[in-house]
Parts: C-alpha cells; structure tokens; sequence
C-alpha cells in the first residue's frame, strides 16, 4: 500500500468513484480538489436537500409518514427536526432512509447518465452501502482523527460537541471506511498545497493526466 493508501495497482478506465468519510473530515475539501482535476460530482446531499425542499418529490411521502411536525413553516422538511427524531428512534431513522435513498440514487445515477467524463458521487452513507460500492469502480475515504471531527463540526453554525460525538457515534466507524476503501486520503494536519497534491496524483493514477 502506498502514501495514497492504494490496496491494489490500478486499473485503466475508472469512470466512477464513491467519495465518502465522517463529519467533519473534510469530504468537501476534497470533492472541490476533484472538481479541479475534471471529474463530474454528484452530491447525493445536495439530491436530499432538493428532494425536501417545499415541493419536492420526497415531501409527500415524508408528510405521511412523519406529519405535520417534520415540516418547516415553508413547507420542506425540517432536518435538524428530523435528525434529532432519527438519532432517537431507530425505526424512524430506517423509515425515513427508506423513502429517501431510493429518490437519491435514482436521481444520482440520472445526473450520471447525462454527464460527460469520469463520475465522482459524494456520498456519507457510501460504507453503510452494498449498493452503491457495487456501483462504482472505486472508492475513496477521507479520513481524519475523530478529535479532529470533533473540532472542525462545532465551528459549524448550531453545532456543540456533544451533538458532533453522537453524530460520529452514529457514523460508520473509520476502520469500517478504511476497509472498503480503494485509497484513503488522511486529512489531518496537512495543509491544502499538500491535500491538492496528494489529489492530482491520485488523479493521475486512476484516470490519467488532467
């Protein structure tokens, strides 16, 4: 295994890669460092956003399940409502999953089709999923100290720590990500010249130049 955490030589012609890691490791550092080096990115939590935003596809079936509570005064699903609820309850939780992450998919692999050049689908669940490791040609892990996890989330608006450890807790663990992944990037005291570097050569290496 080499510094990128390559478990096997690479293969030509890599059209798709899953991008997963923890809250708070800095996924959306490195999906902006892909965006640079030419990859097309689906943002399966963007999809979820637009899926629950007032008239979205998923709102009637969430208004059913989960009423009027669940609901923003606008009409979208109130999230940190629901986050709460499926943090507590975990039949909620796989209900709530069961409505949203056939849309999401369905909605991801639409944007795939029509997009030109290699794919990378962000995705937070990517370890709790069998079905998305079997759609892409490789996946990749960001990862960090949970420590670090923890700091980076409470600088967010509305966030303590002791909302960021249960969501962690939640989470898949870091040796779960680990072992699924095809390259691991360690995003963790090292500054963006090194993060950008350690990209462009990943990018090399399972696509060829950019």
């Amino acid at each position: 295994m080499d510094g990128l955490g390559l478990s096997h030589p690479p293969r030509p012609r890599v059209q798709t890669i899953g991008l997963t890691g923890g809250i708070g490791s800095g996924k959306s550092t490195v999906a902006q460092r892909l965006l640079a080096c030419g990859a097309h990115l689906i943002d399966t939590d963007a999809i979820a956003r637009a899926l629950t935003q007032p008239g979205g596809r998923a709102m009637p079936e969430l208004t059913a399940a989960f009423g009027p509570e669940a609901l923003t005064p606008e009409g979208a699903l109130n999230r940190e409502h629901m986050r709460r609820l499926a943090f507590s309850d975990p039949t909620a939780k796989a209900q709530l999953e069961a409505i949203l992450h056939p849309l999401i998919g369905q909605e991801a692999l639409s944007q795939a089709a029509q997009a030109v050049g290699p794919v990378v689908f962000d995705v937070p669940l990517l370890t709790e999923s069998r079905l998305w490791r079997a759609r892409v040609d490789r996946v990749l892990v960001v990862d960090c100290r949970e420590a670090t996890q923890i700091e980076r989330v409470v600088l967010r608006p509305g966030w303590d720590a002791d909302g960021a450890r249960r969501v962690v807790a939640q989470q898949a663990t870091r040796a779960a990500r680990r072992a699924i992944a095809d390259a691991v990037i360690f995003n963790d005291g090292i500054g963006l010249e090194t993060l950008d570097s350690e990209m462009r050569a990943l990018w090399t290496q399972w696509i060829g130049a950019s």
